[in-house]
């Protein structure tokens, strides 16, 4: 897991390209933090098609009321109310790990979809329309993997310090981090919130978040196809 050097030279490509919209000097220099690259091993787990919607918060939460939220099928953000939302939930949150391994798919490139620019288009926010939710689908069958910023169990730790060599979360006090994020910019302003797609992009948690709940493979299920090394 983690931003490799590959996927730097694909950013530096897309820039000489001129399809970046803005110098990406301020991205280079933070992409440390997503960085060494390391092999993390993932046991199998369940995890959501897609972020939870504001109708399946309210199942847990009925009061629960979303300022960005145009439509009851929409990404639900949580801000101080993402601790009741997780004390009421029966899961938990991926590992830092468990979430890029699954919004990679199996690639090692930018995206699932491969080293070029993500396109505006590719952002989904809103499950209603079932064509287009499948249509933002990985090979894992997950949907707008890296559209919202979604929150980990992984307390925010810059360059991936001490962190463990399986997909256990690194705990501690401090902000939670977060993947993704590309629709919580929308409509794009032309200021590259594009890289907010890429799988290997993570940042600590700010002012509101979605959440992606896992959980484990039930007993005497077998081998799952989800694990594998990150």
């Amino acid at each position: 897991m983690g931003l490799s050097d590959a996927e730097l030279d694909a950013v530096r490509a897309i820039e000489r390209a001129g399809d970046a919209d803005d110098d990406l000097t301020s991205f280079f220099a933070g992409a440390d933090r997503s960085r060494p690259v390391r092999e993390v091993r993932v046991e199998p787990f369940l995890i959501a098609r897609h972020p939870l919607t504001v109708a399946q918060v309210r199942h847990w939460l009925p009061e629960y009321e979303d300022d960005f939220a145009d439509s009851p099928s929409a990404t639900a953000r949580l801000g101080n109310d993402v601790d009741d939302l997780l004390e009421a939930l029966p899961f938990r949150l991926p590992s830092e790990a468990e979430w890029e391994y699954a919004a990679r798919a199996g690639t090692t490139t930018l995206t699932f979809r491969g080293d070029e620019r993500p396109d505006e288009d590719q952002v989904v926010d809103d499950f209603a329309d079932e064509e287009r939710t499948a249509a933002a689908e990985n090979a894992f069958g997950l949907a707008a993997m890296g559209s919202a910023n979604e929150i980990c169990a992984d307390v925010w730790i810059p360059y991936f310090t001490d962190a463990p060599p399986d997909a256990r979360p690194r705990t501690g006090d401090g902000p939670r981090v977060v993947r993704g994020g590309a629709a919580d910019v929308h409509p794009w302003q032309g200021c590259d919130e594009w890289l907010l797609l890429l799988s290997g992009i993570r940042y600590e948690v700010q002012d509101f978040t979605a959440v992606r709940p896992v959980a484990p493979v039930p007993a005497g299920q077998g081998h799952a196809e989800r694990g594998g090394d990150a």
